[in-house]
């Protein structure tokens, strides 16, 4: 069994942080922290507010640490959007063919196909893969 069973179904609350209610943010810091080894800085905004949330995407703290890539692998940010503005964080997972696990307002945490994210109004802007801190 995966890992990431223990999340699915989890409630969606805004600034949560677990171990019963997640967003999408405090997710995805969780999930890079206990299973991939990696402290983030976290990401302080309204989850419920779009704007508030596209701005912090523009400014977040340690983006120098991730690359693009083209081929997600286990562990990799998967950033999403909404019409063409990225607002919305996951994380990949290599099982079932390859999804990502996220946590969507009025859902939960779900674990979805690339294919399955118009059902939330989402589609992929990019995967992003964790190369660590750069020297300055």
């Amino acid at each position: 069994m995966h890992w990431a069973t223990d999340y699915i179904g989890k409630d969606w609350r805004a600034g949560a942080e677990g171990p019963d209610a997640f967003d999408c943010r405090t997710l995805f810091l969780t999930i890079q922290r206990d299973h991939f080894g990696r402290k983030l800085s976290p990401v302080l905004t309204d989850a419920t507010n779009t704007r508030a949330v596209l701005e912090a995407f523009r400014a977040l703290p340690g983006r120098a640490a991730w690359r693009p890539t083209d081929t997600p692998h286990e562990g990799d940010a998967v950033l999403m959007r909404q019409s063409h503005r990225p607002c919305h964080i996951g994380v990949w997972l290599g099982v079932d063919g390859g999804g990502i696990l996220h946590a969507v307002r009025g859902a939960g945490v779900v674990f979805q196909q690339r294919q399955a994210l118009r059902a939330f109004g989402l589609a992929v802007a990019g995967y992003w893969t964790y190369v660590g801190e750069q020297p300055s």
